[in-house]
């Protein structure tokens, strides 16, 4: 038998604040709108991934490939405390819209970009208004719907972010080929102006009960420690390592900025991030899982095609259809677990259930041998998406539950932050180890130089003997890789087995 966790003051403040009055329809075809919006946000920054080596050959300046992707990653990391901060102050349609403009107007100058330069400068005002869409979407829902109900929709607006990571890579080859990589960055025009007539028109305003008082300081603080934060996770790229000097004095710098930023947070009426939030255990122990997470479901996700073209010799084609069962498993996952939530109102035994099966499922995989068979290989991707699937909105309703409700659009701003955070980090560390592991493992093959800059189609004309070689340092050096994930899914399962079984309320209840 389940014990129902009394709620604290601030957690029954939450269950007090009713959701928006409007009918039925008109709340679903608001939601309709705002998954729009996330879904062309977050599909942008998937389907340049692609298009890179085509703007690359373009523009020239090889040496800032890294910089369009990162000076993305950097700016919206950076504003998203501070969105989920202005949407309490001055309500969530109006800095919904704001950001949905933002990004719109980035996206019109990402298309009309002349250089590298301009083009990372535009991405970096696009940056400024998708980190907003990313937390708003987040912080509405909670809104528009109960937190039992709300169960069921964040798990499409999760859905959605991984649908784009599903489908972006493939539309941005195939856009880039048919009309020109500009074309990626200005479809996204009247998509924005349809999100922005949406919103506007089906989203009621919901005026917040206080008096705006903006931590100007706090803000800049915050934005420069993340900034620093993240800036350290790339710079094995930029320093040559985590730990070389450079990359210590901004991680130093980080540190500094937090220092700071805790003081100042003391003093000031209205805080970026209120401190007591972290007060709370159930608070923090959701925001390492978050962020263990985000380094499983969305920076090892960004090695598993080079682990199945390069250890298991798949072309791009067939390593797109064994993602598969990976984003399959993802949606079922997040679909099936919301519904059952919405019913039940428990969300730690899903927190469980994905730890479990991160630590099972990439532990095997680090074990399987180069020869192991494709339909192995397939079910135990399909169980590291099912496991992802489950828990995606776990850390976003359990903190919002937790939080006061007068502090939802700070606490999904920092729930959305670690996630992100621990996918940079995942993202910098893997390559790291994979790297390392290279280095160590390459023997001489007979009629290469430098394989790692071969591609899978150099690779596919080398002789059997020589592409089986290859594959064999890669399988190698991806043991290390997926057991450092099955140790971060462990710190996610000992998180999740460590929070209270709190339940979410139903409508009207009162505690």
């Amino acid at each position: 038998m389940h014990n129902r966790i009394k709620p604290t003051e601030a957690e029954a403040a939450v269950h007090h604040d009713a959701p928006m009055e409007m009918d039925r329809r008109r709340r679903l075809i608001a939601f309709a709108f705002l998954l729009t919006g996330v879904f062309m946000a977050t599909l942008d920054n998937q389907i340049v991934a692609t298009a890179l080596p085509t703007i690359v050959g373009e523009f020239g300046q090889l040496e800032r490939f890294g910089w369009v992707g990162s000076a993305y990653l950097l700016a919206s990391s950076a504003v998203m405390p501070l969105y989920g901060k202005l949407g309490d102050l001055f309500g969530r349609k109006y800095v919904m819209m704001a950001a949905v403009f933002i990004f719109t107007l980035g996206s019109a100058t990402c298309g009309l970009a002349v250089s590298m330069d301009t083009l990372i400068a535009a991405r970096v005002l696009q940056a400024l208004g998708g980190g907003g869409i990313m937390v708003s979407i987040f912080s509405i829902n909670a809104d528009l719907f109960e937190p039992r109900e709300r169960a069921k929709y964040q798990s499409y607006s999760s859905l959605m972010l991984m649908l784009s990571g599903a489908v972006g890579p493939a539309l941005g080859g195939v856009m880039s080929d048919l009309f020109g990589w500009r074309s990626i960055f200005l479809i996204n025009l009247p998509i924005g102006i349809i999100v922005l007539l949406g919103i506007g028109t089906m989203l009621p305003y919901k005026r917040p009960h206080r008096k705006p008082k903006i931590d100007y300081l706090g803000a800049i603080l915050i934005a420069s420690a993340i900034a620093s934060f993240v800036l350290w996770a790339d710079s094995s790229e930029l320093f040559g390592g985590l730990l070389a000097p450079q990359s210590l004095a901004i991680l130093g710098i980080g540190a500094l900025c937090i220092v700071i930023w805790i003081q100042v947070e003391k003093r000031v009426a209205e805080p970026v991030v209120p401190l007591s939030l972290f007060s709370k255990s159930t608070v923090n122990l959701l925001l390492i899982y978050s962020m263990a997470s985000g380094a499983i479901g969305i920076g090892l996700s960004t090695y598993y095609a080079l682990y199945l073209q390069s250890a298991v010799g798949l072309t791009p084609t067939n390593a797109g259809l064994f993602f598969i069962p990976l984003t399959g498993g993802i949606a079922i996952g997040s679909v099936t677990s919301g519904r059952i939530m919405s019913r039940t109102g428990r969300y730690k035994i899903f927190a469980v259930i994905s730890g479990v099966s991160a630590v099972l499922a990439l532990t095997a995989v680090a074990f399987l041998p180069q020869s192991a068979p494709l339909w192995a290989i397939a079910p135990l991707l399909l169980i590291n998406g099912l496991g992802i699937g489950v828990a995606q909105q776990v850390p976003v309703l359990g903190v919002q539950n937790a939080a006061d409700k007068r502090d939802t659009g700070a606490a999904t701003g920092v729930v959305t932050l670690t996630r992100m955070g621990g996918a940079s980090i995942g993202i910098s560390v893997y390559g790291a180890i994979l790297a390392a592991s290279v280095a160590h493992l390459t023997v001489p093959i007979p009629g290469i130089d430098d394989f790692e800059k071969l591609t899978p189609k150099d690779v596919s004309g080398l002789p059997e003997a020589t592409r089986l070689a290859i594959a064999g340092v890669y399988n190698n050096a991806f043991h290390p890789l997926f057991l450092t994930g099955a140790c971060i899914g462990l710190v996610a399962l000992i998180c999740a087995i460590s929070l209270k079984n709190i339940q979410l309320p139903v409508k009207g209840e009162n505690h």
